[in-house]
């Protein structure tokens, strides 16, 4: 679940870059969040 998460905001954060359009620091604030969601899935998936 994390990792779907992490991959859409992922695709955003590119589709964001790629295009004209973008708006302010949003696009940088989903893969901050995409990278935290990505370690927490590394770092829960280690314990287990």
């Amino acid at each position: 679940m994390l990792m779907t998460i992490a991959i859409i905001l992922l695709v955003l954060w590119v589709l964001g870059l790629v295009s004209s359009y973008t708006m302010g620091g949003l696009i940088h604030i989903l893969l901050v969040v995409a990278i935290v969601v990505f370690l927490v899935q590394l770092i829960q998936g280690r314990r287990g």
